[in-house]
């Protein structure tokens, strides 16, 4: 399992574990727990899964050093802003337990239909300011790397204007349901690290349910692999970083052992051709 180098030469690993949704307290406590022995060295959380202070407790309980984890936080819609931004991250390293986190992400770029005497959209000159808070925050030492999440192509050439800090990731979400090719090459090109939220959404999201998941299970069966492991493999097979969550021990192993095998090329092109342009989650194209 070999790290992934983000522009910034920090080193990512090529998996994570997910929690959102996982509740604070014992839950996320035990799955961090579970993931960490298993061997997920990258765990993602973010202000608003309101269960930083568990994650942060389970990874000062797991008796694995600081350093070779990975820890990723978000901030909040309501948090941009120059200032804003400043307190939110002091206020999750709190939670969390930590003097710097590896990766802080704008969690969401915000939409405002609100326009300036200009005519130029307030939630540009939001994103401005939050990106400037954010690269205080990398020079700080508070956070190693910084990146976006949910941004599109537009978003990410929009930032070009006023960015010293380069984002070294933007997070999305991203399964054969939702092939995110033209995205993808863009952040190749531009040394962006893709990440994959909700990458198993085709088998556990009710919105997928009108699409068929028969390629998948074919290729799992040939493979002797769950469909999930499938789903991530393929993440994985596209230089993506994939982040399945679960609060299930078998799980949470299961979906780790994905490094045994690999998909051939008329896998991957079944998997890309499932694409039917799927947002189980919000779609960033509409937020100006």
């Amino acid at each position: 399992m070999e790290n992934i180098t983000l522009n910034n030469q920090i080193k990512i690993p090529p998996i994570g574990f997910g929690v959102f949704r996982v509740k604070e307290g014992e839950e996320v406590s035990q799955s961090i727990k579970w993931a960490l022995d298993a061997g997920y060295r990258l765990i993602d959380t973010a202000m608003i899964y309101n269960n930083e202070e568990g994650v942060g407790q389970a990874i000062q309980d797991s008796g694995v050093p600081r350093e070779e984890i990975f820890v990723t936080t978000k901030l909040w819609n309501i948090d941009q802003g120059y200032e804003s931004t400043l307190k939110a991250i002091d206020l999750s390293l709190e939670k969390l337990g930590l003097s710097y986190v590896d990766l802080y992400l704008i969690h969401w770029p915000t939409a405002s239909a609100e326009s300036d005497e200009s005519g130029n959209y307030l939630s540009v000159n939001k994103r401005k300011e939050t990106w400037k808070a954010m690269e205080e925050i990398y020079k700080s030492g508070k956070a190693k790397a910084i990146g976006v999440s949910n941004y599109t192509v537009e978003h990410l050439e929009e930032m070009k204007g006023y960015i010293e800090v380069p984002p070294a990731v933007n997070q999305v979400e991203f399964h054969p349901f939702l092939y995110q090719e033209k995205l993808l090459k863009y952040c190749k090109d531009n040394n962006i690290v893709v990440e994959a939220h909700s990458p198993l959404a085709p088998l556990a999201d009710a919105k997928s349910e009108p699409y068929s998941k028969e390629p998948i299970k074919g290729i799992a069966q040939k493979h002797g692999k769950t469909e999930a492991q499938v789903l991530i493999r393929w993440s994985i097979e596209h230089g993506v970083i994939p982040l399945p969550k679960s609060v299930h021990k078998e799980r949470i192993v299961e979906n780790l052992d994905v490094f045994d095998f690999e998909l051939d090329a008329e896998d991957m092109k079944t998997l890309d051709s499932l694409n039917v342009n799927l947002h189980v989650r919000r779609d960033p194209t509409f937020l100006k």
